[in-house]
């Protein structure tokens, strides 16, 4: 397991595939033109639909969905597809609203996926947070995926989640070895709350990599929806003026993508 497959389907859903093994992120598969409450008055519209139908997803082992409670990171048709998936990990409070075969790890909680003929995957929770210092009643909790399993040879695959950057962020990069990082990215604000942004921007994302020092960078979840104020643009700008431009990978939505881990 030297090598992980990755395929950005829209906004924060990718397929990730190593060793046998099919792991989807937040599933989100709603036709484009729908808007969204994203509670306290906050509102967005989807602006584009997913490169991969759900029906043409193929069979998933586990979702790993950073939270549950937006639009944007689980949309009506990705929750009707949940009881059919094997397991689904996310946050303690995502899996009490969800319920089902829901499991919720708070962070740094591990738990382990394990198959017949493949090797396990360890999968830990780690912290996230979106938006400001003393936003988290109004949006809610969130959580990162770290990825570990036997043969990695760069480091773990570090899914952020919806978060800003902030010291639980900066406690990701002294305790964890990230050799691929996939990065939630946008610059997310909504006219209703003024200048607060609720994921990271570029810049964000760039000071983080100084702290991570990962081999591969896949930034996702910037573009198709309209609270996204830092679109693919700005932010391939922002990354090629950065000691890091060889390193970010932009996915072709729908094209699968290999790496070396």
């Amino acid at each position: 397991m030297t090598q992980v497959t990755i395929t950005h389907i829209g906004g924060p859903t990718t397929l990730i595939e190593a060793g046998g093994w099919r792991l989807l992120t937040d599933p989100t598969f709603d036709p484009p033109g729908k808007r969204y409450s994203f509670g306290w008055g906050a509102m967005s519209r989807k602006l584009a639909g997913p490169a991969i139908s759900a029906d043409d997803l193929g069979p998933i082992d586990a979702v790993l969905l950073t939270h549950d409670q937006h639009g944007d990171n689980l949309d009506p048709a990705g929750r009707a597809l949940l009881p059919r998936f094997g397991r689904v990990l996310t946050t303690p409070q995502g899996a009490r609203r969800v319920g089902g075969n829901v499991q919720g790890l708070a962070p740094w909680a591990t738990t382990t996926l394990q198959g017949k003929g493949r090797e396990p995957i360890e999968i830990t929770a780690t912290p996230a947070r979106h938006g400001p210092a003393g936003t988290r009643p109004l949006v809610g909790a969130v959580t990162g995926f770290a990825l570990r399993w036997e043969g990695q040879e760069h480091g773990i695959l570090w899914i952020s989640g919806d978060t800003v950057l902030y010291d639980g962020l900066r406690e990701v990069a002294s305790r964890l070895d990230v050799g691929t990082a996939v990065l939630h990215l946008g610059g997310v604000r909504f006219p209703i709350t003024g200048p607060m942004r609720y994921t990271m921007t570029a810049e964000n994302a760039v000071e983080l990599c100084g702290l991570l020092d990962p081999r591969t960078i896949v930034p996702v979840h910037y573009e198709g929806w309209a609270h996204f104020r830092e679109k693919q643009q700005k932010a391939r700008q922002v990354f090629g003026a950065s000691p890091f431009a060889s390193r970010v990978q932009w996915l072709d939505h729908g094209a699968a993508a290999k790496f070396e881990v």
